[in-house]
């Protein structure tokens, strides 16, 4: 090979914020699913390299994930529009347990509680002396900016501390432009005469990974978990028929191997049988699985999603399996997202194949081979922990209430160290000619402007919110943020308007056809959802069985669909009225899985993001590694946010988790110091 490669870890290393570089060990982080709703189990990501379409089903499927993860309300706010019957509040009346606690001993817990802690906040009217202070009774050990998923769950681990509730108890606010936290999170009970209704207004699950359930353990809402039926199958729309991606049958260990690969619906069945793909198709496919491809660019040039998977798999396997699928992870577009900062894990793939010695051509079905022997050692080096309820790495998993409980519990624990609708205006230095006393930050607040003195900062606020408020400490930071890449015609990091809609219809409204592989009647929809190819003409990005997925969040009679529209195809969605955003989900749905004659569907929501998700398009690369060296000038800040360590559920539980690591690493060095 004469084509210029980065190392095996390099792509990730180059994406990820610093600090993680080296706390980071933990495998679902580093090689877990992207998506957070409908990603196939690991283990079939590589037997689906065996059938000769690797990338086909590596990540076949999820809706639009990073919907669920760190976006903070700094953002611009989203288009929420209320429906009848007006749907109860996911803040204030979604059910929770009441048994949130940790196992911080009496002592730390009475040192920690807000009744003992002096706050920490002054007015911005008090002497501008007195805001300089450094002392350090009035400077908090860190602020955590944006209260998504990756903010709440970094002030989460710093306030409760390791695996043991040691290193815990640090002084951290968590602040939120928000009137709640998580982010694009958003759970919500509806009831009418029909019954209750549970569904999201985000994300709809995660893939399962030991972050998620970890912080479940600590915050004592393990018991709220539940995971989905690991057979259900991702389906996929084409020709106006619906083909199953190869799954096993919830087998554990070379029981589940084997259902994967020989079972019903497994990879032999989908490959000879099978007719999502044509014979030319599945032969193109596995040609560069199985004996070689075509090298990487020669000079280093960065490829899309599209440059990449045409040139290992073939333009039909791109087409029918791998467009669909970048449209329900990212609402994007695959000729303009960057593979090697989109999809890194994948990626890494051809690296490990071009490892192998003997694999001149580098053929990725070996590559797949290799990192799934190596992720099984990392796995058994690192086991979750004994008390932690049982779980499958990468099976689709919620809360019986819904997402939502996990910021809520935060929320609770962390009590008044929670400020919800301050938006952060400014960051400065406490003093510029010493660095070393800290950060002061000033929000516009409910109550009026407010400062805040902080040995260290970690922000989680998208791109767009963090493009000037710190350019007194990263005069560089406008720049950078609005940087305009002419290979995308983009200005900054693009987040488009993505469309959540959720809708019920009875069971009776389903079409009553048999489906392939021992399925039974689509009536039941057995299954995570369903993806359309943009050639289908189906404007509808992806539908989830929500209903199927978690049995028991509605009544027995009906199901709830749950409808990602928009994306970066699609802006005009974030536009057009509400009535006219349903129609169109509902016309696709009777193209699909309804009767032409089907009832008019319960409209449980509509919720419009206007900045969705950030896409990860050529240059994004460039871009971090800026950022990257741009921190290096201002210690104790880290700009972070799920444009940097990766737009699923899991990515921003376990940021949340490793970066805590640092900043207590941090504040112990400078400590010494």
């Amino acid at each position: 090979m004469t084509a210029k490669r980065y190392s095996r870890y390099e792509w990730h290393r180059r994406l990820v914020p610093p600090s993680l570089h080296t706390a980071n060990k933990n495998p679902s982080h580093l090689h877990g699913h992207t998506g957070t709703t409908m990603a196939p189990h690991p283990r079939s990501s590589k037997h689906i390299l065996l059938a000769g379409i690797a990338l086909s089903t590596a990540a076949a499927f999820a809706p639009p994930t990073s919907l669920s993860s760190s976006s903070s309300s700094s953002s611009s706010p989203s288009l929420h529009r209320s429906v009848s019957p007006p749907r109860i509040s996911p803040l204030r009346h979604h059910v929770l347990p009441n048994t949130v606690g940790s196992r911080r001993t009496a002592a730390t817990a009475a040192t920690t509680s807000p009744e003992r802690r002096p706050s920490r906040l002054q007015s911005s009217s008090s002497d501008e002396s007195a805001s300089s202070s450094s002392s350090s009774s009035s400077t908090i050990d860190c602020l955590v900016v944006g209260g998504g998923i990756s903010g709440a769950t970094l002030a989460h681990n710093l306030f409760y501390g390791d695996d043991d509730g040691n290193g815990g108890g640090l002084d951290v606010l968590l602040t939120e432009s928000r009137s709640y936290l998580g982010g694009n999170v958003q759970s919500t009970l509806h009831a009418d005469a029909d019954g209750s209704f549970l569904f999201e207004n985000g994300p709809n699950s995660f893939a399962t990974q030991p972050s998620v359930v970890r912080i479940s353990h600590q915050l004592n809402i393990q018991d709220q978990l539940v995971f989905a039926d690991e057979s259900l199958p991702p389906w996929v729309n084409h020709h106006g028929k619906l083909h199953p991606l190869p799954k096993g049958k919830g087998g554990k260990g070379a029981r589940g191997q084997l259902e994967l690969l020989f079972g019903s619906n497994g990879i032999l069945k989908f490959g000879l049988t099978g007719d999502l793909l044509s014979w030319p198709g599945k032969i193109r496919a596995a040609v560069g699985a199985l004996a070689g491809h075509a090298p990487p660019p020669a000079d280093g040039t960065e490829e899309t999603i599209r440059d990449w998977v045409t040139r290992i798999l073939g333009e039909e396997v791109f087409a029918r399996i791998i467009d669909p699928f970048v449209s329900g992870v990212y609402a994007g577009d695959p000729s303009t997202l960057s593979m090697k900062a989109a999809l890194p894990k994948i990626a890494r793939i051809e690296e490990y194949a071009y490892d192998i010695e003997w694999n001149k051509f580098g053929a990725i079905f070996y590559g797949g081979l290799a990192r799934q022997v190596e992720l099984t050692k990392e796995r058994k080096a690192d086991p979750p922990k004994p008390e932690w309820v049982e779980f499958e790495y990468g099976n689709p998993g919620s809360y019986k209430n819904g997402l939502s409980t996990l910021p809520k519990a935060i929320e609770k624990e962390l009590g008044d160290r929670v400020k919800l609708e301050w938006t952060l205006t400014r960051v400065s230095r406490i003093d510029p000619s010493r660095p070393s006393l800290g950060y002061l930050a000033s929000f516009s607040t409910p109550t009026g402007p407010q400062t805040v003195r902080a040995k260290s900062v970690v922000s989680t606020l998208p791109a767009h919110a963090a493009d000037s408020v710190f350019e007194p400490v990263l005069p560089a930071s406008p720049a950078l943020f609005s940087r305009v890449r002419d290979a995308v015609n983009r200005r900054g990091i693009y987040y488009p308007p993505v469309a959540a809609v959720t809708l019920a219809y009875p069971r009776s409204s389903f079409r009553d056809v048999d489906l392939p592989n021992d399925f039974g009647k689509l009536s039941s929809l057995p299954g995570f959802g369903l993806l359309h190819p943009r050639s289908e003409g189906i404007r509808t990005l992806g539908t989830l069985w929500s209903s199927s997925l978690f049995p028991g969040r509605c009544p027995d009679d009906y199901h709830i669909l749950l409808n990602y529209i928009g994306g970066s195809r699609d802006p005009a969605i974030g536009t057009m009225k509400e009535e006219d955003i349903v129609r169109a989900v509902d016309e696709d749905l009777r193209k699909v899985l309804l009767k032409r004659d089907a009832k008019e569907p319960k409209v449980l929501g509509v919720k419009v993001w206007p900045t969705a998700i950030p896409q990860y398009e050529l240059g994004h690369l460039e871009i971090m590694t800026e950022l990257e060296e741009m921190e290096k000038t201002a210690e104790g800040l880290w700009i972070c946010g799920n444009y940097r360590s990766g737009v699923a559920f899991p990515d921003c539980v376990t940021f949340g988790y490793e970066q805590a690591k640092v900043v207590r690493e941090f504040l112990e060095t400078r400590t010494k110091v």
